[in-house]
């Protein structure tokens, strides 16, 4: 049973006026959207509003975030605040497990875990200059807390992310993340991730499934679209409408491209 059942909008706030997100045509005529499915996808093109509806869930379910601010002080997501407050959540199960991810946010994470990384590493590096006349004993006692916190990144992400290429990167990040029974809003995961890695996350999906997890993905992916039993909603519709994977835009025109694509190059 998924955790959010389903998210209905109360409309848009008279103070509001014509202020973005409320211009976006899926949120202005939204009324309500079922999450039944374990697994929910929302699919359109760039501008359909797919990725504000979903910031803007996040925003209501209050979910931690990995690699950028909290949802309540990113100034970049003041908007999908303001729809977070006109959006009513219903639950099955009320959970703050989980997280919300942005592809662009997973970029400036593993940066700041490289940096963190290099900061503990100098700070070991300067206690042996400081305590080299002091015993073993002192030593290992100045170094504890930059030895624990080491290890305990190496733990959760490997030695060093940034040795990763980017797909492996994000599988390492996201595995360790992982809280059995949560709730998880991702926006586009795809980016970071060739054919075969998105493969690799939906398996990792698929064992997160039966561990209670909730999935509500914004996508262009074909490949992620693909994940068996998932509900998709198309937010080139308006209202937004469940749509079967094979009529699916993406996945009609990925599928012609690949079975003819001279015919496609020819007329570009």
């Amino acid at each position: 049973m998924p955790h959010l059942r389903s998210i209905a909008f109360r409309g848009v706030p008279p103070e509001a006026g014509d202020r973005f997100p409320f211009t976006v045509p899926i949120i202005r005529g939204l009324t309500s959207l079922d999450l039944d499915a374990r697994v929910t996808f929302l699919v359109g093109e760039n501008g359909s509003g797919k990725s504000t509806l979903l910031e803007g869930i996040a925003a209501a379910a209050k979910l931690p975030t990995v690699g950028s601010e909290s949802l309540e002080r990113d100034a970049t997501l003041t908007a999908q605040r303001e729809l977070a407050g006109s959006l009513h959540l219903t639950w099955n199960t009320r959970v703050k497990r989980g997280f919300f991810l942005r592809a662009e946010d997973f970029f400036g994470f593993t940066k700041s875990l490289s940096k963190m990384r290099a900061e503990l590493q100098e700070r070991l590096r300067q206690v042996d200059q400081e305590f080299v006349t002091s015993s073993d004993w002192a030593k290992g006692l100045a170094k504890g807390p930059a030895r624990a916190s080491l290890a305990d990144m190496e733990r959760r992400y490997g030695v060093d992310l940034d040795a990763n290429s980017h797909g492996q990167s994000f599988l390492k990040l996201f595995g360790a993340r992982f809280v059995p029974g949560g709730l998880y809003l991702l926006d586009e995961p795809e980016a970071p991730l060739s054919p075969q890695s998105q493969l690799g996350l939906i398996a990792l999906i698929g064992d997160m499934l039966r561990q209670d997890a909730q999935f509500i993905i914004a996508t262009h992916s074909p490949i992620l679209l693909g994940f068996p039993g998932a509900v998709i909603y198309s937010c080139d519709r308006t209202p937004i409408e469940a749509v079967p994977y094979e009529e699916l835009d993406h996945v009609v025109i990925t599928r012609d491209f690949l079975n003819s694509r001279e015919r496609f190059l020819k007329y570009l």
